[in-house]
């Protein structure tokens, strides 16, 4: 099947109320949980902060809609900063709507509306035009997550390139996503098996995103084109990482590693 592209966006107020409401407990806890497990406790430092300096034990949760994942990796890493970034006000309302709801909880995660790529000016509101965006966000982070970003995005590379971006040397690297089943036929009988009792929304949403998403080998290509662009960059004096792809259940796609350094 032939990948078919969605809205980078889901910045409907509708659409995001919907997700919001959805019950994702299952897979939600099922990414905490791989991803706790792949960095190891306690929540690590890959490299000791300069004095007065938080770099090195915050998370950052790209595309985090919502928040669902955001708010379960704060309440699971209590001494860790989280920043969910997301590009659609609409998800990040909800998100700012459940904080507001608990007053005094989860004191270390924060939300920000930002676009990807991360180049050329710090996020709006941040920090002043042309100051680093990195920086500018309290990294580079000793964890870099995203859950079901990836087969949004026209470009993958956007993702890869922020991935390089915000990860501190050592930080571990934990990206999930759907994958592309092979045929029309098999993308609605996923539909049908995985969300046949879902509100027609999020029915429809999931039968595009599953033709919008990428084949593992597809993956491994992209990584391959960064790992090229990151040495002919040379940045942070590293090279890029040999992250592992691997599909998972009949659906998912994880990709993870850790940063070099």
């Amino acid at each position: 099947m032939e990948r078919i592209v969605e809205p980078e966006l889901m910045d409907d107020p509708l659409q995001a109320r919907a997700y919001a409401e959805a019950d994702f407990d299952r897979s939600d806890q099922a990414f905490t949980e791989r991803f706790l497990g792949l960095l190891g406790q306690p929540f690590p430092r890959p490299r000791p902060p300069a004095p007065g300096s938080a770099v090195g034990n915050g998370i950052v949760d790209l595309g985090c809609g919502p928040g669902n994942i955001s708010f379960r990796l704060a309440a699971a890493l209590p001494r860790a900063r989280v920043l969910g970034l997301d590009g659609a006000a609409s998800m990040l309302a909800l998100a700012a709507e459940r904080q507001q709801r608990h007053p005094g909880e989860w004191l270390q995660l924060h939300f920000l509306r930002v676009n990807l790529p991360l180049t050329g000016a710090a996020p709006a509101g941040v920090s002043p035009a042309g100051a680093d965006p990195v920086a500018a966000l309290g990294g580079p982070f000793a964890a870099v997550v995203s859950n079901s970003l990836l087969h949004h995005l026209h470009d993958p590379q956007v993702l890869w390139q922020a991935v390089g971006q915000l990860a501190a040397p050592g930080a571990t690297v934990y990206i999930k996503d759907l994958r592309r089943p092979a045929s029309a036929a098999a993308a609605d009988a996923l539909t049908e098996r995985h969300a046949a009792g879902a509100p027609a929304v999020l029915r429809r949403d999931f039968r595009a995103s599953l033709a919008a998403a990428f084949t593992a080998a597809e993956v491994e290509a992209q990584l391959a084109r960064a790992a090229q662009h990151w040495s002919e960059a040379g940045t942070h004096g590293t090279g890029w990482p040999a992250l592992t792809v691997a599909e998972v259940d009949d659906r998912y796609l994880e990709i993870h590693g850790r940063w070099p350094g």
